[in-house]
């Protein structure tokens, strides 16, 4: 598989400005604080991985004392949610802020790491399952959470299929510089990212032409974007959108999760939910794939827990009946 180069520099996002369009003129203070995120970006950047990881456990351990509201949201969800003593729902709770960390600072590295890690910073479990995907005419839907080094996703599916359209779908930050710069950054090796408020047209068209799209499918959503569906022993609002547009395209599904493991990163690759084989309607078939990609999401939480993004409310949209 052709893969282009791993990038040493920090890509300048195209600065946006007050419609939030890229390529506005921006405001003085906008450009300003765009051009220090860079320059901070590329610092970081320069520290490599031992440093990010560094770093990323420094900022975990501030944030641990500096956020209590969000400390005790975590540890109280992880006793609830496991099952396990308040000791040791807060050591997880503690590593998962530092965990958390690390996946914010290494936005700045997607750049720099990808399939060409492969047997040492990369470790792929199921290799025969990557090459069943690389084998594959088939439109396919990736789907992840923010477990793990996730970020890395980008770089792996910024390489993946190169004449096939590669993209993914991001909730936009409501910050123009902030968010200019992440959806720069995650696209540092060829990956097109999608706002998820104009997303359908554009999935769907990359679909159509057996293109790969990735969604992180564990985070709380609205009551009328939702299907709600056992998780982690409670019902939670699951994001339908995903499971809409895979049904529609009749996709391939591929959960797939990057988990860190002391010195490298670990690739998870689930089996596939071929959403043409599927009977019912279309709710039916929304649900299955919608309750697929939960699932998958549940396992890789419960193998592991401290790699969670568990200071998310995750749980806090309710069915109607329970108002």
């Amino acid at each position: 598989m052709t893969t282009p180069a791993p990038r040493d520099d920090i890509p300048v996002p195209p600065l946006s400005g007050k419609s939030g369009t890229p390529g506005d003129t921006p405001s003085a203070p906008e450009g300003l604080a765009a051009r220090l995120l860079h320059m901070l970006g590329r610092a970081l950047a320069g520290r490599g991985f031992d440093g990010i990881a560094r770093y990323g456990n420094a900022l975990g351990a501030l944030l641990w004392h500096c956020l209590p509201g969000r400390r005790r949201l975590a540890a109280r969800a992880i006793a609830e949610h496991l099952g396990v003593s308040q000791q040791e729902a807060n050591r997880i709770a503690r590593e998962s802020f530092a965990h958390n960390a690390r996946s914010f600072l290494e936005l700045v590295l997607v750049g720099r790491f990808g399939f060409e890690d492969t047997g040492a910073r990369l470790i792929i479990d199921r290799p025969d399952l990557l090459r069943k995907i690389a084998e594959s005419d088939r439109p396919m839907v990736a789907t992840t959470g923010h477990l793990g080094a996730w970020e890395f996703m980008s770089s792996l599916m910024g390489q993946w299929h190169l004449d096939r359209p590669r993209m993914v779908v991001v909730r936009r930050n409501s910050n123009r510089t902030i968010n200019d710069f992440i959806f720069a950054m995650r696209g540092a090796r060829g990956l097109q990212v999608v706002d998820h408020r104009n997303a359908v047209f554009t999935v769907l068209k990359g679909l159509k032409r057996n293109g790969c799209v990735g969604f992180l499918v564990d985070h709380n959503c609205r009551r009328d974007e939702a299907i709600f569906l056992p998780f982690l022993s409670e019902t939670a609002a699951v994001n339908m959108g995903p499971a809409l547009l895979a049904v529609r395209a009749e996709a391939v599904v591929w959960p797939a999760f990057m988990i860190r493991e002391s010195d490298h990163y670990r690739l998870y690759i689930d089996d596939p939910l071929d959403t043409a084989t599927l009977g019912g309607d279309r709710a039916d078939k929304v649900e299955a794939v919608a309750r697929f990609y939960t699932q998958a999401v549940e396992k890789a939480v419960r193998a592991h827990p401290e790699q969670w993004f568990w200071m998310h409310k995750r749980w806090k949209t309710r069915p109607k009946q329970d108002d």
